[in-house]
């Protein structure tokens, strides 16, 4: 993995697991791995789109390109948090993320009335000509997860993450609102995600052979569009993108 500031380039490889299967796992992770910054934390997330959610059609189609813009907090969040937008992209199977450090404030303040970042660098003018790139580019899904975050004793690109109690909501898309609205996950089931800059190494792979846990496509703004979707009982469009191998619970 590349990582210079808040730029980041890996492979994640995503897995959905259950009570048991977490608890082995991470049994066998205890000895190899330790909480990384966050730890044990709560994650919300405001996803970015337009009025047809072009960006999030498009990626359940699986291109080989595709990108996504997203507002992404740490706990509980208010006026004075600070926040992180970022650009993720995916390119033939490899993930770049680049992200800018806003004041919740400033955050709001240029999402209404656009203009220039406060942050003056590269990854800003990335960000503000994704804005302007895609037309009536808005907030478009408040997504929240609790996240149990660890990463290698011995080689600190190597993550793993564990989310649980995915929530989504299609309203009330503010940050400080707090997490609330429906749940993609079912109890006990757990969306496990292992982050390298290379190949995985084997203890790793045994420990998830031994777990039978098997590799799958899993998208959490998919999975809530996919349900939004449903529940505007759009039958025909929810069964195609479906189609597309998407894993939702």
């Amino acid at each position: 993995m590349n990582k210079h500031g808040d730029v980041f380039e890996r492979v994640e490889k995503k897995y959905v697991i259950n009570k048991a299967q977490f608890d082995f796992i991470m049994d066998k992770l205890a000895k190899r791995t330790i909480p990384d910054a966050h730890g044990e934390s709560l994650i919300s997330n405001i996803y970015f789109d337009t009025p047809d959610y072009r960006l999030i059609r498009r990626s359940l189609l699986k291109p080989v390109y595709k990108e996504k813009l997203r507002l992404r907090g740490y706990g509980a969040i208010d006026e004075g948090s600070e926040l992180f937008l970022e650009i993720k992209k995916k390119y033939d199977g490899v993930v770049y993320k680049r992200r800018i450090e806003l004041m919740c404030a400033e955050a709001a303040d240029y999402l209404k009335l656009g203009g220039k970042l406060p942050e003056r660098s590269q990854i800003a003018r990335e960000i503000e000509w994704f804005m302007g790139y895609y037309p009536m580019l808005a907030p478009r899904m408040y997504i929240s997860y609790d996240r149990i975050a660890l990463y290698d004793k011995e080689d600190h690109d190597l993550r793993i993450t564990f989310d649980t109690d995915i929530t989504w909501r299609s309203c009330d898309l503010d940050l400080t609102l707090g997490s609330y609205g429906d749940c993609l996950t079912a109890d006990g089931e757990y969306v496990m995600e292992i982050k390298l800059s290379h190949s995985m190494p084997l203890w790793l792979s045994e420990i998830m052979t031994k777990a039978r846990a098997y590799n799958a496509s899993y998208s959490k703004y998919g999975c809530a569009f996919i349900e939004m979707q449903r529940r505007a009982k759009s039958e025909d469009e929810t069964i195609k993108i479906s189609d597309g191998g998407i894993y939702c619970a």
